[in-house]
């Protein structure tokens, strides 16, 4: 049961999506402190909380339908901050710092939150008509960054002095992939264990080589 003496709903379904924030609020910290490699850490924690959460909440079978919509508000409000905010300040701080930058920064975040809001208005009325696990995206989905960016920086030895304006194209695709209208069919349990473990070695290769 949630604690309704206080504003909101508090249960197991909405702890990997506080986690999720929290390691961004830090990974943003981390970032402004100059340590950018490691807030990529904190990026992709969240990306991996955001797998499960979804997962996590449908466990719950007996949830109330104010419940249901907490959590697409919730979720949406946390991935502005983990998957629109976060990547953006990330990105500036890794040298996207000119008007070019800055307006594809902007433009990213931008298409981020219409896309979190037609997914809010779509998915609650999808939600009204069936308990299904949602089987396709429309477009990319916000999270992706979370995958991104991390295998993007790994490139950076490779590309050398084109790494900035390399990271430029590839934040504006992802930013236009975002609100461009096509389907996506949810990676299943085999796929994101991939996923997982990729952006691990990513990591790895970050922090160590």
């Amino acid at each position: 049961m949630g604690l309704y003496f206080m504003i909101g709903f508090y249960s197991y379904t909405v702890v990997l999506t506080y986690l999720g924030l929290a390691s961004s609020a830090i990974g943003m910290i981390l970032t402004f402190q100059g340590f950018a490699k490691y807030a990529l850490f904190c990026l992709a924690f969240s990306g991996l909380c955001d797998m499960f959460d979804g997962k996590v909440a449908r466990m719950k079978k007996n949830r109330t339908e104010d419940e249901k919509r907490f959590g697409i508000q919730i979720d949406s409000l946390c991935d502005v901050v983990c998957f629109g905010a976060f990547p953006m300040i990330l990105c500036y701080s890794i040298g996207m710092r000119g008007p070019a930058g800055i307006s594809i920064l902007v433009f990213y975040l931008i298409a981020g939150v219409i896309r979190l809001a037609f997914f809010n208005v779509m998915e609650e009325k999808r939600q009204e008509e069936t308990d299904e696990a949602r089987k396709y995206y429309q477009g990319l989905p916000i999270t992706s960054i979370a995958i991104i960016l991390p295998l993007f920086c790994t490139l950076r030895p490779l590309l050398g002095h084109r790494f900035l304006s390399e990271l430029h194209i590839c934040i504006l695709t992802v930013g236009l992939l975002f609100i461009i209208n096509f389907p996506l069919r949810k990676p299943g349990w085999k796929m994101l264990t991939l996923l997982v473990a990729i952006v691990s070695c990513a990591l790895i290769k970050i922090y160590f080589f």
